[in-house]
């Protein structure tokens, strides 16, 4: 009795230290809006006054805000065991000590009350009786703020629409988001479509931290429009096939003890709707092929809700409403992780003891330019993903993925030393084969996302998957790529075979260095180059004296690049001649601002900015004149509903620009908005008649959206046939994939050249619908248009995807540097 007494003093003692929200901010939860460093200064006070939570910082945003964990255990919990035990667990050891419950909160910046509710949820599980909350028997960890940057535009930007008094009138301008929204980070990237890529330095510093402790459920909490009910797992099918039985089973478990606490007090919900389990870059499924059970939970409200709303049926939804919500499903999902804790531990092992996977694979052999291997090494390094090399000549059979769904069922591979063998017997084993997999089961064609994104079809190389054994070994980490020459070479030629190069060619004219690109493969000392490849030469940057060589070799740090010590070729046309164009150094801006999409801006600012650290002026479209584009050699209009902005006027003036040289690229809807009008050669094929038919106009109501699904693209991979000739193709071979989530065809160029067509409507991996299959036959997919003096390049579908599809960022960069070298 007398230590129960001592324990119920220290736990309330403990508590009594823990400050509340309430007093720490001078207001209640719900009354406005946390700015970041207040939420920062309230979880570290909560960490400092209590034995039981951990703070620590694990990198920063774009814009230099702290990224922070909260771990939160019971008192006499060895934390750092428990996380140990973890990862030995997941290496085939014994079952973990602990189950880790991981809840992620505002990882979209304008969904903003999920870092309220991290806050209430903090106190709760610092300040509350652990067998109550389930702490005494799981690890909690929270991240109470994926996306600083995003969310402090939102924020700050509520702050400055409200008035004295909040307006619940939805059509009040509190409840109007100004372009681009708090959603997206600092460079526009959505952060829940990027766990399994790590485009963005907030995600890979994530994944980095996630890595060290592999929890077994992981909560990515959201919010939805105004007048949705709230939502919470079990998701809605299609699930993956690689997702478990017992991940399913657990689901169901704390879906149902969401249930009970919803319902005791009246509270709407709904499950099994809307938020599949397929595409594997979102904080459910990532998480979920990392061995957890992961979950989105998705209140009303969103950047439109503000702190007061009048919702459709005529209640008020209030900021304190959606707090309460979260921190009830953060908390019971706590709870019963705990009340299962045994099997959650049990089954976590399991996950990663099942060995080579249930479908009979058991690698994929890969192989392709070095530059594009690079960048493949650089996301498995990054994922986690072991990779070994092939040591000998040796055949395997399998899938091969060249030439998608018209490919033989199985061939015969001459795998060669040094081919890379990812094997599915590792812990990443389910990972990896989630993102290899040539095309993942899809049990319903209505999915949320993108339905194919195989690591070969993203990096544009070659790959089989295969059932048999591969001989192989770990490699070494992957050096530099050699620099070969001597100390004072005639000229230096960069391989333009992958992103690598690219980036290297950005940094030499950004650092003033003159380079040119070779029309036709050439031979010299010995070495065959092909063509596309860059050539920098002593000659014509003779001004750079003693730098030069350093720059050069800065510059393509990472890249192949070879010294030659003669401009004479063996074959192909001399270094010295005049078919070897001149590329400068061109002033490349972009639109941004409304009606450009902010993502799509995002993939093209973030090349520039973080990968090729090359200048790009954003201009502004509210403001925009072609008089802004005098000392402009490039402009590039990102995808968006261009609508009236690209009206007539608009257009000749743009059409005149190029005639005087300029190039312009039009990016998917920009594109779109050019086709038919007076002086481009862009246009869209005409829509077949509509089916009359009795059968068509008796169609069920209920198959509407199928019905829908049979025209559309949402997101498949189509291999594009490529004039490799043309500069935009260069350092492809006669063919690339591409994601295709428009099925709106467009006719073939007749005073231009199409570059990228699509031949066969049928996809080489993923969903598109019968009907959008027939009309994408034979059309466009990149084409050059040259008028006057300069050229129009129409990229109808995004080569930048997501900023995830590397082998696009090529093609790009001949897009933006390669065209029109004199």
């Amino acid at each position: 009795m007398l230590r129960l007494v001592a324990f119920l003093f220290l736990a309330s003692g403990a508590a009594a230290q823990v400050p509340t929200p309430e007093a720490f901010l001078g207001y209640t939860l719900g009354e406005r809006f946390t700015p970041h460093h207040r939420v920062i200064d309230y979880v570290g006070a909560v960490a400092e006054a209590s034995p039981r939570v951990t703070m620590e910082t694990y990198g920063e945003s774009v814009e230099g805000r702290p990224l922070v964990t909260l771990t939160v255990a019971a008192e006499g919990v060895d934390v750092e065991a428990v996380r140990a035990s973890r990862l030995s667990s997941a290496r085939g050891a014994a079952t973990p000590l602990m189950p880790v419950v991981w809840l992620s909160y505002n990882v979209h910046g304008n969904e903003s009350v999920s870092t309220e509710a991290a806050m209430a949820t903090l106190y709760r599980l610092a300040s509350g009786d652990p067998a109550e909350t389930g702490l005494d028997r799981v690890v909690v960890i929270m991240d109470p703020c994926l996306n600083p940057d995003g969310r402090e535009r939102y924020v700050s930007g509520f702050r400055q629409r409200v008035g004295a008094r909040v307006n619940a009138a939805p059509e009040a301008w509190e409840h109007d988001e100004s372009w681009p929204g708090g959603r997206f980070n600092h460079y526009l990237f959505d952060l829940n479509r990027d766990w399994a890529w790590g485009t963005q330095p907030e995600t890979r510093a994530r994944l980095a931290v996630y890595q060290r402790w592999l929890p077994s459920v992981h909560v990515d909490f959201h919010e939805q429009g105004v007048d949705s009910p709230y939502y919470f797992a079990p998701g809605a099918e299609p699930f993956h096939a690689a997702i478990t039985p017992w991940q399913r089973e657990l689901q169901d478990l704390i879906g149902d003890g969401n249930a009970r606490a919803f319902d005791a007090d009246g509270r709407l919900y709904f499950t099994r709707e809307v938020f599949d389990l397929l595409y594997p870059g979102y904080g459910d499924t990532w998480p979920t092929f990392n061995g957890a059970v992961g979950m989105t939970y998705e209140q009303g409200g969103s950047g439109r809700a503000g702190l007061a709303i009048v919702t459709a049926e005529g209640d008020t939804l209030t900021l304190a409403d959606r707090i309460a919500n979260h921190r009830d499903t953060g908390l019971t999902t706590v709870a019963t992780t705990a009340a299962n804790a045994e099997r959650v531990s049990r089954e976590f092992a399991d996950y990663f003891a099942r060995g080579t996977d249930a479908s009979g694979v058991t690698a994929y052999v890969v192989r392709g330019s070095a530059d594009r291997m690079r960048a493949l090494v650089d996301l498995l390094i990054l994922q986690s993903i072991s990779y070994h090399t092939a040591t000998e000549r040796q055949t395997a059979s399998g899938l091969a993925y060249a030439g998608g769904r018209q490919r033989p069922a199985r061939e015969t591979w001459t795998v060669e030393p040094g081919d890379m063998v990812i094997p599915l017997d590792q812990p990443q084993g389910a990972l990896a084969k989630v993102l290899f997999e040539p095309e993942p089961a899809l049990a319903d064609s209505l999915t949320y996302d993108v339905t194919a994104w195989a690591l070969p079809y993203v990096y544009g190389l070659d790959a089989m998957e295969t059932s048999g054994s591969v001989a192989s070994l770990t490699p070494a980490p992957s050096p530099s790529a050699p620099f070969a020459g001597g100390p004072t070479p005639y000229a230096y030629v960069l391989p333009w075979d992958g992103p690598r190069a690219a980036a290297a060619v950005a940094g030499l004219l950004r650092d003033g260095v003159s380079v040119r690109v070779a029309p036709e493969a050439f031979e010299v000392d010995g070495e065959r180059f092909a063509r596309g490849a860059r050539i920098v030469t002593r000659a014509g940057n003779e001004g750079m004296g003693r730098r030069f060589d350093e720059a050069v070799q800065r510059a393509a740090r990472g890249q192949r690049l070879v010294a030659l010590s003669t401009g004479r070729a063996a074959s192909g046309a001399d270094l010295g001649s005049n078919r070897v164009g001149f590329v400068g150094a061109p002033v490349v801006a972009a639109l941004t601002e409304s009606p450009v999409s902010p993502t799509a801006l995002g993939e093209v600012w973030s090349l520039f900015d973080q990968t090729w650290a090359y200048p790009l002026t954003l201009l502004g479209a509210g403001s925009f004149s072609t008089a802004d584009l005098d000392d402009v050699d490039v402009l590039i209009l990102p995808d968006g509903g261009y609508g009236s902005w690209l009206s007539e006027d608009r257009a000749k003036d743009l059409r005149d620009w190029v005639r005087a040289g300029g190039r312009l690229i039009a990016m998917e809807g920009a594109a779109q908005r050019l086709a038919g009008r007076e002086g481009f050669g862009l246009t869209a094929r005409k829509a077949p008649a509509a089916d009359t038919s009795a059968a068509s106009r008796l169609r069920r109501y209920e198959d509407s959206a199928r019905t829908r699904a049979s025209g559309d693209t949402p997101g498949a991979v189509y291999r594009v046939q490529l004039d490799d000739s043309h500069p935009l193709a260069y350092g492809y071979p006669d063919w690339m994939y591409v994601l295709k989530r428009d099925a709106s065809p467009y006719d073939f160029l007749t005073s231009g050249w199409n570059v990228g067509v699509v031949r066969s409507g049928m996809p080489a991996a993923g969903f598109a619908g019968t009907v959008a299959q027939e009309r994408l036959e034979d059309s466009l997919v990149f084409g050059v248009e040259n008028m006057g003096r300069g050229e129009v390049v129409y990229l109808l579908d995004s080569p930048l995807f997501r900023g995830f599809w590397r082998d696009g960022e090529l093609l790009f960069a001949n897009a933006v540097f390669g065209l029109g070298a004199e």
